[in-house]
């Protein structure tokens, strides 16, 4: 089969902290109450994007790239499954206070599946903040004691964020998107969360959602959040490209199209783009696609040259 840059349409998450933003403004399709999370690009079981352009309409990604691996490139092969998941995330209120295992914890426990992520802020309202790590170093124990207590928040670090801020949150790293945050988000293809404190708020059922305290206390790390030696800040092709992560797991970039700008989709990864502001248009081999701000594009490895054109800053993400 001749393959083609495929316009993904995202599963949609809604929660009880989420906002209608995506919907309004990204152009999210949902008939659900709000829209807390966007899954722009996902194989994971659990919000599964589905192909919207072309004649694999309607077909999954997780079913093109299973019968079609060479589509997700050669340093797929390194992964026991799709690797990563891409997401739009609305805070509309805060999200709970958690942490996310690590590969090791993982296989000595056998369950859940391991996340990094990365944090582009997209925008916040006045005052907007995160929870990052820790104000200072404590024992796990000391941890555990503040859960019991209550008194979590009195340990963590808050961060105030601005619109273009990026962040990366290694698995292990206590955390918390709060409200009035916007961000497009980057991780291991996971769903796995351990919640240490949700405001003793109620679930949609009325009651407190569980948490998972024991688990929790056994991966994070209990320190100052610092910056990662993962994270980049390096500007390519006159401004065009900015490089914002580059790790075992993914590689991420920030495009400013003006005008034009190519990149190629070589052997070795796909290629993810997530346009975050803006409108203009995809070239390929196989023709053209128009792009809109909230589009999310597939490019199969091994696609060649992709010109862009427009005005629009774009999200570039490989393997």
């Amino acid at each position: 089969m001749n393959f083609y840059p495929f316009k993904l349409k995202p599963f949609v998450s809604e929660t009880i902290w989420g906002g209608t933003r995506l919907i309004e403004e990204y152009g999210v399709v949902t008939e659900k109450d709000n829209a807390a999370e966007g899954w722009m690009l996902s194989c994971h079981e659990s919000g599964l994007c589905h192909i919207d352009n072309g004649p694999l309409t309607g077909k999954t990604l997780r079913e093109i790239c299973i019968e079609n691996p060479e589509i997700c490139g050669e340093n797929a092969k390194n992964f026991s499954d799709f690797p990563i998941l891409i997401k739009f995330i609305d805070a509309r209120d805060d999200l709970s206070v958690q942490v996310h295992p690590t590969a090791e914890y993982c296989k000595a426990t056998g369950k859940g599946e391991s996340k990094t992520e990365c944090w582009y802020v997209l925008d916040t309202a006045p005052g907007a903040s995160l929870l990052l790590g820790f104000k200072d170093k404590i024992s796990s124990e000391e941890f555990k004691t503040a859960i019991e207590e209550g008194k979590v928040l009195d340990c963590i670090e808050r961060v105030n964020v601005k619109k273009g801020d990026f962040f990366f949150i290694e698995s292990g790293t206590l955390h918390a998107i709060c409200k009035g945050v916007l961000l497009a988000e980057v991780q291991e293809s996971s769903n796995t969360t351990y919640r240490i404190f949700d405001y003793n708020r109620p679930g949609k059922d009325g009651k407190p959602r569980e948490l998972h305290v024991q688990d929790a206390v056994a991966v994070t790390k209990c320190e100052p959040y610092a910056p990662s030696e993962y994270c980049k800040d390096n500007s390519l092709y006159n401004g065009a490209k900015k490089e914002l992560a580059d790790c075992p797991l993914f590689k991420v970039s920030e495009l400013n199209v003006y005008g034009g700008f190519s990149l190629v989709a070589d052997e070795k990864s796909f290629v993810s783009l997530l346009v975050l502001e803006g409108e203009g248009s995809l070239s390929a081999s196989s023709g053209a696609l128009p792009l809109k701000k909230g589009d999310s594009v597939f490019i199969p490895a091994s696609s060649g040259i992709i010109s862009l054109e427009g005005d629009m800053r774009i999200l570039e993400t490989t393997i």
